[in-house]
C-alpha cells in the first residue's frame, strides 16, 4: 500500500505540473519554484506531515518537499534562535539535500555527455 500511495501522490503532482505547462507560458523554472512555494505553504497549515505519512517518500522526494524543509528549517530555527534562528536555520534543514543534489549532478555530468 505504501508504494501505491507513494506513486499516486507523486503522479498526482506530476499531472497537475504537466498540466500547468502544457496550458499555460509558464517555464519550468516558474512551475518548480511554485511547487516549492506550495510545498512550504502546506507545510505552514500543518498539511504537508500529513501527506508525509501517507505518501512516504512520495511526498519527499518531489520539489514541494523542499518548500516543506525550508519551512521546517525557518520554523525551527525561529524556535531556537529567535528571528535570527530564522535566516540561519532556514538551509541547516535542508543542506543535506541541497548537497546530495550537487554531489549527484556532479557524478552524472562526468558519465554523460550533453547533446549538441
Amino acid at each position: 500500500m505504501n508504494f501505491l500511495s507513494a506513486f499516486l501522490f507523486a503522479g498526482i503532482a506530476c499531472f497537475l505540473a504537466q498540466l500547468i505547462l502544457d496550458n499555460t507560458k509558464l517555464t519550468p523554472g516558474h512551475v518548480t519554484s511554485f511547487f516549492t512555494i506550495i510545498g512550504a505553504f502546506f507545510a505552514l497549515l500543518g498539511c504537508y506531515e500529513k501527506f508525509i505519512d501517507f505518501a512516504g517518500g512520495g511526498a519527499t522526494t518531489i520539489i514541494s518537499n523542499f518548500g516543506y524543509m525550508l519551512y521546517k528549517g525557518a520554523y525551527l530555527g525561529f524556535q531556537e534562535n529567535g528571528i535570527i534562528g530564522l535566516f540561519s536555520g532556514l538551509l541547516t534543514y535542508s543542506s543535506c539535500a541541497i548537497a546530495g543534489v550537487v554531489v549527484f549532478a556532479f557524478v552524472l555530468t562526468l558519465i554523460f555527455k550533453p547533446k549538441d
